[in-house]
């Protein structure tokens, strides 16, 4: 039976937990109105992991789910656009790729579609893109990874941005969220901005907000939840992986350039050094063009990450994962996480609270 003094201090903690949850509402309002979610975190956009299974979950336990497009043909991306549709009726964006060469008809796939929110990523929008889509009716949100382009895209008109740190998995820029997060978001603030790259807690989120941010992405915590159709060994791999098993793809020789990708560290990894060499010494050799060299290192990741996420060979598949990997420690439902990312948020504004008053 609960005493007079536990009921008292029960009704404390709930009164200064509910104080606490006001403030962090209070901090990511503006993602949360942009969004329309409950909770201002967005899915990353992971291609074969980001589809209608894990985009809905996201989306019905009060986040933004978030479909990576990637190479999805039109018809491919509306077949995914509906069946995510079907699983919930709550907001949720497409991200698709500027590169890709049917951006267009993508967009009007979701235009068509009624999607709320298009994500354009890989590369710097066209305005005729950009009006485009809101001219549809959906909102855009552009990646900056520095001020002056994160200005320029505001000028063009996009509506929001992500500033993704080196932390993050995938395809990732020089600079790490800390850094980022310090130049831009002091002095960026018509638009919100979400913050991403090896985010793992809501306190570390918190900070985050606390500097201007107006909500976060996450990418590597939801790659493992149980709603995650990546193959059991991509799950357990992450659960086994440390923050220093994710590392970069390196770079042998400036003249055969290699896009960063950071992933966990395996037998690929080695591997695609020695494609790398054995490119240098061919092409040194005279036994290859410069062109077919660099094709060849291209080529070698060709369907890695399938094989890593749908197959489960994450021997000499690509695991993409950010640095957060660490905290993986088990596969749990994405509304647990979600749950757990804002009472850390909580409990840290409580905490502060409980020495201010000391």
């Amino acid at each position: 039976m609960m005493t007079d003094a536990m009921i008292s201090d029960a009704v404390h903690d709930g009164a200064a937990r509910g104080r606490a949850r006001a403030v962090l509402d209070g901090l990511w309002r503006p993602g949360l109105e942009f969004l329309g979610s409950e909770v201002a975190i967005l899915g990353g956009a992971m291609s074969w992991v980001s589809e209608r299974h894990l985009v809905s979950a996201i989306s019905n336990a009060g986040g933004f789910g978030v479909i990576a497009c990637g190479a999805m043909t039109p018809e491919r991306l509306a077949e995914e656009i509906e069946a995510t549709q079907a699983l919930t009726t709550r907001p949720f964006g497409v991200n698709l790729i500027t590169m890709h060469p049917a951006l267009d008809r993508l967009v009007d796939v979701c235009l068509e579609r009624k999607v709320g929110h298009i994500v354009l990523a890989g590369g710097v929008p066209t305005g005729a893109t950009i009006k485009k889509i809101r001219d549809g009716g959906a909102r855009v949100v552009g990646f900056a990874p520095a001020l002056a382009l994160g200005k320029r895209l505001v000028k063009m008109g996009v509506e929001a941005l992500v500033i993704e740190g080196s932390e993050a998995g995938g395809h990732v820029g020089p600079v790490s969220l800390t850094v980022l997060a310090q130049e831009i978001l002091p002095h960026l603030k018509s638009v919100p901005v979400f913050v991403a790259g090896g985010l793992g807690r809501g306190d570390a989120l918190l900070s985050y907000l606390e500097l201007g941010a107006s909500g976060g992405q996450l990418g590597t915590r939801f790659a493992a939840a149980a709603e995650s159709i990546a193959h059991e060994n991509f799950k357990k791999a992450f659960m086994r992986a440390s923050a220093r098993d994710a590392l970069t793809s390196v770079q042998l020789d400036e003249r055969f350039p290699v896009i960063p990708v950071r992933g966990l560290t395996n037998a690929g990894s080695k591997a695609f050094l020695a494609c790398q060499a054995e490119a240098l010494r061919r092409f040194q050799a005279g036994e290859v063009s410069r062109e077919d060299a660099q094709l060849s290192i291209e080529h070698f990741w060709a369907g890695a990450l399938r094989r890593a996420v749908i197959e489960g060979d994450v021997e000499t598949g690509s695991v993409m994962a950010g640095q957060s990997v660490g905290m993986v420690k088990v596969i749990e439902p994405v509304a647990t996480i979600l749950h757990d990312l804002v009472e850390q948020a909580v409990d840290a504004l409580v905490l502060r609270d409980e020495r201010a008053s000391r």
